[in-house]
């Protein structure tokens, strides 16, 4: 899986989804918007637009049959490298709402590279839809000529003064399939969010739907808040999104969907998220590397429906894998970078510890189902590698409407009150003996501070094979926590699941720290 490539003007830089299902009878037909003509034609000047266009849209396309977007672009654009195509720059004096006294501004994205895909963009205002004409002026062209024609646009960022009251500074941005990006303040882009997965890790090959068209409602003057809409499109189904982001310490995306499918998905993904995994303590081995981690996300961190709060370090395997939490009606998931200092990467250029936490708040009841987590072997940093989404327990049926609504916190930790004492780091390597493997687990947070270390707390353990042959808790004064040293015998199987928290009177002190060993 490609990392996505998102460039900064001027410089380098799938448990039940859906929250209501109406199935059944073809919907009536409606006046079909002229926003919603085929992807390929050119829009029309205005249109009328309000907060049922975009399902309008979504709900009738999906009575059509599939066709791909517009990917078609003219040579030298269509075999762009990254260089060239990075030097394709956006003039920021032609951004949306540019001068206008608005906090937002939105630039776009130049087609090329491997952003083939003709991707349509209106402006909203006073109840209209506009097109957003591309033209060749809007960018500048450092290794190439101009475009002659109507290339179009591949997607768009926008800019808000988020770190410094009078800059400008990137908030997000939409490229490529269906992938977006965005930051809180003082943070550096690190992992995507995509509007829906399809047959992730299947045999048969993963199905990437599409954002084809996109509304940027104008922010009023002084603003806060922006709200884009979106149009997704796929051989499997359709699907409305309307985006109300609330840019801060916390960047907070309230994200309502509704999905039409054309066939039955039997593995649909909802909030998917896509990040990047290395190395870490519990797997350096592979890695020649000076840096003591690489990765934008450390764990898969969740909250269930009976609010145990679990936490899976994230690994790099030699095989793919898939691991899935059973849940009913989550209260939250997401994918964590807890390590936080410069010390812990010692990268000047990454900065990996001020790559964003993404946390997926479910709202309203989500049914069964199960968090789901993708790993895949990657031997380069520039590869997505972790996929995590929330996967229904019940298909999504052709000709049905699914309904739902959640957020996406981009912060430095998830949202809510730390009851928990936390995972803090996960180490891995051979036992002194040389003969098992050892596991080292540093818990850390204010449940474990008056705990007296002559009296140290009950430790639930256990495997689901081999032998655990000793277990071990210690308290760990440098980072005022609590140490698990467990010694596994793995009994020659190949995979192993593990579990352990800190208890006292029957009552967690610690989240559930779940790790899955696989021979090296």
């Amino acid at each position: 899986m490609l990392r996505r490539v998102f460039l900064a003007a001027g410089a380098s830089l799938p448990v039940v989804s859906a929250a209501h299902h109406a199935a059944a009878a073809d919907p009536a037909p409606a006046a079909t918007p002229a926003a919603a003509t085929p992807p390929t034609a050119t829009p029309p000047t205005a249109t009328p637009f309000d907060g049922a266009t975009v399902r309008n849209m979504a709900r009738q396309l999906s009575l059509q049959p599939y066709k791909a977007p517009d990917s078609t672009l003219p040579a030298p654009f269509k075999t762009l490298d990254y260089d060239t195509y990075q030097g394709i720059r956006f003039d920021p004096a032609k951004a949306l709402w540019h001068g206008q006294g608005r906090k937002f501004t939105a630039q776009f994205f130049h087609r090329g590279y491997i952003y083939h895909d003709r991707v349509n963009i209106f402006q909203v205002a006073d109840g209209k839809a506009e097109p957003i004409p591309y033209s060749s002026d809007m960018f500048s062209f450092e290794k190439l000529a101009p475009s002659t024609g109507d290339l179009g646009f591949a997607g768009f960022r926008i800019q808000y003064p988020l770190n410094h009251p009078n800059g400008s500074d990137e908030l997000c941005a939409f490229l490529g399939a269906s992938y977006f990006r965005a930051v809180a303040k003082g943070q550096g882009y690190g992992l995507s969010a995509r509007g829906l997965a399809i047959k992730t890790a299947d045999s048969s090959g993963e199905e990437f739907p599409v954002f084809r068209s996109f509304w940027l409602e104008r922010p009023a003057p002084g603003a806060d808040i922006i709200v884009i809409h979106a149009l997704l499109d796929s051989p499997s189904t359709t699907a409305a999104f309307r985006f109300t982001i609330r840019p801060g310490n916390d960047t907070v995306f309230d994200t309502e969907t509704a999905i039409y499918p054309r066939t039955d998905i039997t593995q649909a993904g909802l909030a998917p998220l896509t990040s990047m995994f290395l190395f870490d303590a519990n797997d350096h081995m592979r890695f020649d590397d000076w840096r003591a981690a690489v990765h934008d996300s450390n764990g898969l961190q969740i909250r269930t429906g009976h609010d145990e709060a679990l936490w899976r370090p994230l690994a790099n395997p030699r095989d793919l894998q898939i691991s899935a939490f059973a849940d009913t009606s989550p209260r939250g998931f997401g994918l964590a970078q807890r390590k936080r200092a410069f010390i812990d990467y010692q990268d000047l250029q990454s900065r990996y510890e001020k790559r964003p936490t993404l946390w997926v708040e479910p709202i309203g009841d989500w049914g069964q189902g199960v968090v789901e987590l993708v790993e895949i072997p990657s031997d380069r940093e520039v590869n997505d590698n972790m996929v995590a989404f929330w996967r229904p327990h019940d298909p999504l049926r052709a000709k049905g409407e699914y309904l739902g609504s959640y957020r996406l916190h981009w912060c430095w930790a998830p949202p809510g009150e730390v009851r928990l004492a936390q995972t803090l780091q996960t180490r891995c390597g051979l036992s002194f003996d040389q003969k098992h493997r050892q596991f080292i687990i540093d818990f850390v947070g204010d449940s474990l501070k008056s705990l007296n270390p002559e009296a140290p707390p009950a430790l639930d353990v256990g495997s689901d094979k081999g032998k655990i042959v000793s277990a071990v808790t210690q308290p760990n004064p440098d980072v005022s926590g609590w140490r698990v040293s467990i010694e596994l015998d793995t009994q020659d199987n190949k995979l192993v699941e593990l579990h352990a928290k800190l208890m006292q009177a029957d009552q967690p002190l610690t989240e559930t720290w779940i790790y899955r060993w696989t021979q090296g």
